[in-house]
């Protein structure tokens, strides 16, 4: 049996006295690739964001045993006329390991390329960000979270605006970091890929209607139980 990675309990969460999130509670193996899913509204991004301490809820705890976290947020909150490189930006992961008033050193430097190289911006490096397209973008910023190095990665909705080549070669560097034990949490949309993308799910609706292997989870019982009673895989893949 794998540790646990994260553990989420009774996870209870308002905007303005209006309830998003209602005693969510799961746990989640360390090392896997995971897909946090539901319809609009459904509160996702909001859980991510409590698991990351940037959300006060309403009740309940997350306890993520002390491991060191990363988050790449949506892209559409991020000012890209920000006067910062690519490589400038990266190196902000790094910040995180420097003293008080230090300055980045050789090897904070290496490791900032080195995930640069791993993300293919190489070319880019000195590249202000509002000058890549989307997908290089969202490269710079996952280059900047892996930079710290964290044992746990969080991604908001990171394949929205990107074609499917660029996102099957970031979903390709995810599975490579599974090699060193990270655990990946996506907040993802398109319910198509998740077979594919994915080895466990946490299906969500306000209320979390299933938390497991994708396997025993991705039913169009439990499906339905998100998006509607309506709802079908089938008709999903047609509408895509």
């Amino acid at each position: 049996m794998k540790p646990i990675a994260v553990k989420v309990d009774q996870l209870s969460v308002s905007y303005h006295n209006q309830p998003v999130l209602d005693r969510i509670a799961f746990q989640v193996p360390e090392g896997l690739i995971v897909g946090i899913v539901g319809p609009n509204g459904a509160g996702k991004s909001t859980l991510v964001k409590s698991i990351l301490g940037l959300i006060k809820p309403a009740g309940g705890s997350v306890n993520c045993f002390g491991k060191k976290v990363a988050y790449v947020p949506q892209r559409e909150s991020v000012d890209w006329d920000f006067p910062i490189t690519v490589k400038e930006l990266v190196l902000m992961g790094r910040y995180g390991h420097l003293g008080l008033c230090k300055r980045p050193t050789k090897a904070d430097h290496a490791i900032a390329d080195k995930y640069i190289k791993l993300l293919e911006m190489t070319p880019y490096a000195e590249r202000q960000i509002s000058q890549l397209s989307g997908g290089q973008q969202q490269r710079a910023f996952i280059a900047r979270a892996l930079a710290q190095e964290a044992d746990l990665l969080f991604l908001d909705e990171p394949f929205a605006g990107i074609d499917m080549a660029t996102e099957a070669a970031i979903m390709n560097i995810f599975k490579e970091l599974q090699n060193f034990n990270k655990t990946i949490f996506i907040v993802h949309h398109d319910l198509n890929t998740v077979p594919y993308y994915f080895q466990w799910i946490i299906l969500l609706n306000g209320q979390l209607i299933a938390c497991g292997s994708v396997k025993e989870t991705f039913t169009e019982e439990n499906l339905q139980s998100a998006y509607g009673k309506g709802y079908s895989l089938l008709n999903s893949a047609m509408r895509e």
